[in-house]
């Protein structure tokens, strides 16, 4: 059920509240353009700013808006365990079809620490999880071995965003697990690579402003269109490379405010972006015909 172009939607606000308008507005261009999955309250929603109660409004406005049109993968991630399974068990009654949970960042685990902290929330929740990889972010990188090791003893761990940026790690996790095991790409600049090597999908920052053309990236590849991909690969390129010109979702939440999606507005300690950024993001969005 969980494959393709699954958006990492941001949180938008608005005088320093959640723009619930804004967000029901998003998901729908996200559905009407073809997305095949949304992901509310990941790195991209600015989850680390969210209070809990606004964390689990997130994950219920997204699931109700939605109406199982397509699947919701909620990010439920902590560096507590105990945070994980609670918000991983709300997510469950919220009705989400997954969670995607970020390995622990700042604790510095070692491979046992992260065993034992997914191993632990996967014994306390039923609903699909996916591991999320992102060695940039956390200050530890979740090795093939550790995920295989996963895999086996958790039916309810089903896949892993990977985001350490290495081919060769992705092509290990995959022999390792089978080719059943859900491998999505967490990095828009290798959505076509990891297609190639067996990845189902991937989870995407640039599908917040061009969804048809990431979602067509997936559609074309599966069935078989590899040149069409590639093209649709090449094409996104540069845009993939101006919303990462900057921390992540600093470029793409001004990219959705020059598209007139969203307000110009963050939570400390993301900011808009320096002058010079942001004149090479609209330059780059113009030249990709999303601004006029």
């Amino acid at each position: 059920m969980i494959h393709g172009s699954l958006v990492a939607i941001v949180t938008p606000f608005q005088n320093g509240v959640i723009d619930e308008e804004a967000l029901i507005n998003l998901i729908e261009f996200q559905i009407e353009n073809g997305t095949h999955g949304i992901v509310p309250c990941g790195t991209t929603g600015e989850s680390p700013t969210l209070s809990h109660e606004e964390h689990e409004h997130v994950i219920e406005l997204t699931v109700k808006t939605v109406n199982k049109r397509v699947p919701v993968i909620a990010g439920t991630g902590s560096n507590s365990t105990k945070e994980a399974i609670r918000l991983t068990r709300f997510a469950e009654q919220a009705g989400a079809d997954a969670a995607l949970l970020v390995i622990p960042y700042y604790n510095k685990p070692t491979q046992e620490g992260l065993y034992l902290h997914f191993k632990h929330i996967a014994a306390q929740a039923d609903i699909p999880i996916i591991l999320y990889n992102i060695p940039g972010r956390a200050g530890v990188n979740m090795e093939p071995e550790t995920i295989a090791r996963l895999a086996g003893e958790c039916k309810n761990i089903i896949g892993v965003k990977e985001a350490s940026s290495s081919i060769p790690q992705a092509s290990k996790i995959l022999h390792l697990c089978g080719m059943d095991f859900l491998v999505l790409s967490g990095e828009d600049a290798l959505n076509f690579p990891l297609l190639a090597i067996g990845a189902r999908g991937f989870i995407t920052v640039t599908a917040n402003v061009a969804p048809a053309d990431v979602a067509a990236l997936y559609d074309t590849f599966a069935a078989g269109e590899f040149e069409k991909a590639k093209e649709l690969h090449y094409k996104l390129l540069p845009l993939n490379e101006a919303l990462f010109i900057e921390t992540n979702p600093i470029p793409v939440k001004a990219a959705l405010s020059m598209m007139d999606k969203i307000k110009y507005e963050y939570r400390y300690p993301m900011c808009e972006m320096s002058p010079g950024h942001f004149d090479e993001l609209k330059e780059a969005l113009s030249s990709y015909g999303l601004i006029g």
